[in-house]
């Protein structure tokens, strides 16, 4: 089942003021993205907002300085996606290159004590005697936790980057660029960008006060990690995320990254010297995500902290192991849910929100399942699992379409019925929540009528935003490079896709699910013209149409080499009389 779906044009952008010889496709692109020239196309860490004006960040450094000058005991406390792993990779690292003495760090296990720093992990942390807890990619929702750590007489400091609830945490320092009633140049940072930004202002308030003599600590070293855990948490890659992601891209393809996320890319598969955001976030971001999906992000973390080269590869083969293990998870669970969708109405008739449950489903694939069911009938997709084995609780992932705002989505539903969904946090694309299983029905129920008034109905009308037609002398290896070196691509920066309409001269299935064609573009120029052409996952069994209309991006042909180029078809749908040759 495919929700209706056109491609459109995407908007041209501003003028701006470009060089002569930047190139015209470049330009065209980024402009359309919003960029007035080369230093909005390509930002760089000069560019970033100043650490000053993030909020909560005076008192952060305050405790973190105090902690390294009398050796207290540091334990970072990370979250269980690969955000929250860069990020306490970050934090561990960091701390340590600051002069801190003795840091230690935990992550809680999703099947045993859910998201976050809850109660249970705190008296667990217990036996590390810590006496300064850093949260990392979680803790602005963690009140009980949070109270349950003071208590003991811990300080508490939380960095985070979700959207906090009406109420804050007692924590002794909050840093957030997401904090009501601060302005901050930058409110999508991920959660490794803000322990990153907390390491800057840390370091120069060092740096005043005589700490480390001659030589300052290069906090750039930790750049890859931070690009890693930025484009996996599918942040918006605005300009302050681009310049991170730049710069942790520009390490990684000098062979500088970490032992761990070298170890991955090799394992992945892709290429140090020609890595793309791309490969982070289908090669290398996966891998990491499994160990909490399936396993225990501790192994995940301990890859990231890794700096012997050859304990590193056999960390990441473990993690590739357990990706796999996770691939077959997902798509089994993929398929039950599509198996669900084909007894219900048409796409036109569907209702705005879908919310799926099977007792036998894992809770660590359902936010990538509520992704692929998002995606395929353009609906927010709530999907959700047993937390664990006899809890009687369900854990369920929320995706979102453009337009709709899923965390407050849920916050309507638990403003409107208090009690009903026992914990959620999340963005405005992705989001997770708890509820009480025999509480399902009546969350359905809820968050339909939620939707209703939220959701503009012209927002389920699903589109391809394309960047237009190449021309015939654009298909070529020199443009699929340009394309992709020349932007960091990613959420909110998207990359770029073409379309336009060709025959099909040869087609042939590979494996299970792919379609590898031949075909012939249409149009001027192009006489005797032929492209290769890849589309993952459509198999459905019935021959391409002899002509068709795609939506595309341009790439290297890896396995082919030299000046080898092929389609990386989006979208496949038969030509129409009114399709121009």
């Amino acid at each position: 089942m495919n929700a209706a779906l056109r491609i459109r044009q995407r908007a041209p952008g501003p003028e701006g003021a470009w060089p002569a010889d930047y190139p015209p496709l470049l330009r065209r692109l980024h402009a359309a993205r919003g960029a007035t020239g080369p230093a909005e196309a390509l930002p760089r860490l000069a560019d970033l907002p100043a650490p000053d004006a993030m909020p909560g960040i005076e008192a952060g450094v305050s405790i973190l300085a105090a902690a390294i000058a009398e050796g207290r005991r540091i334990v970072v406390v990370a979250d269980f996606d690969c955000d929250g792993a860069t990020a306490c990779a970050v934090g561990v690292r960091g701390l340590r290159m600051l002069g801190a003495a003795d840091v230690a760090h935990a992550v809680p296990n999703r099947a045993v004590h859910g998201y976050g720093l809850t109660p249970g992990l705190v008296e667990e942390l217990d036996a590390l005697r810590p006496e300064v807890l850093v949260t990392v990619d979680h803790g602005i929702a963690c009140h009980a936790g949070i109270a349950a750590a003071k208590a003991r007489g811990w300080q508490v400091l939380v960095t985070d980057h979700h959207l906090p609830g009406d109420t804050l945490p007692d924590a002794d320092a909050i840093v957030n660029p997401n904090l009501p009633g601060h302005a901050f140049g930058s409110r999508a940072l991920a959660g490794v960008g803000v322990v990153f930004y907390l390491l800057l202002a840390l370091r120069r308030h060092l740096r005043e006060a005589g700490h480390f003599g001659d030589g300052i600590p290069d906090l750039g070293q930790l750049l890859d990690l931070v690009a890693v855990g930025t484009v996996a948490d599918l942040v918006p890659l605005d300009a302050a995320n681009r310049a991170l992601v730049g710069a942790g891209l520009r390490r990684l393809r000098a062979g500088q990254g970490c032992a761990g996320l070298r170890a991955l890319v090799e394992v992945a598969g892709r290429h140090e010297a020609t890595l793309t955001t791309s490969d982070i976030g289908f090669g290398i971001g996966p891998r990491i995500n499994a160990a909490g999906r399936l396993e225990d992000m501790a192994l995940g973390i301990a890859c990231l902290l890794e700096d012997d080269i050859s304990r590193a590869r056999v960390l990441a083969a473990t993690l590739d192991a357990i990706n796999r293990e996770r691939r077959e998870l997902q798509q089994q669970t993929t398929d039950d849910a599509e198996a669900v969708l084909a007894r219900l109405p048409s796409p036109e008739i569907l209702p705005p929100v879908l919310v799926l449950h099977d007792p036998t489903w894992h809770a660590g694939v359902v936010g990538l399942v509520a992704s692929r069911i998002a995606q395929r009938v353009h609906r927010p997709a709530f999907v959700f699992a047993p937390a664990q084995p006899g809890s009687g609780e369900l854990r369920g992932s929320a995706r979102s379409i453009p337009g709709l705002h899923i965390r407050d989505l849920i916050a309507r539903v638990d403003a409107a019925h208090p009690g009903l969904v026992l914990r959620f946090g999340g963005h405005a694309m992705a989001a997770g929540l708890t509820l009480a299983r025999e509480r399902l029905p009546a969350f359905d129920i809820a968050v339909r009528a939620a939707t209703e008034a939220m959701l503009d109905p012209a927002l389920l009308q699903q589109e391809l935003l394309s960047d237009g037609a190449l021309q015939a002398h654009e298909f070529a290896i020199g443009t699929a490079i340009a394309l992709r070196d020349g932007g960091h691509w990613g959420q909110a920066y998207p990359e770029p896709l073409f379309d336009g309409v060709f025959d099909v001269l040869r087609w042939r299935k590979i494996g299970e699910r792919h379609l590898k064609l031949e075909l012939a573009p249409s149009g001027p120029g192009v006489g005797g013209m032929r492209l290769d052409a890849i589309h993952f996952g459509c198999w459905s069994g019935a021959a391409p149409p002899p002509r068709v209309r795609i939506a595309y991006r341009l790439a290297p042909d890896d396995y082919r080499g030299g000046e080898a180029i092929q389609l990386v078809i989006v979208h496949l749908e038969p030509a129409s009389a009114d399709d121009p040759a």
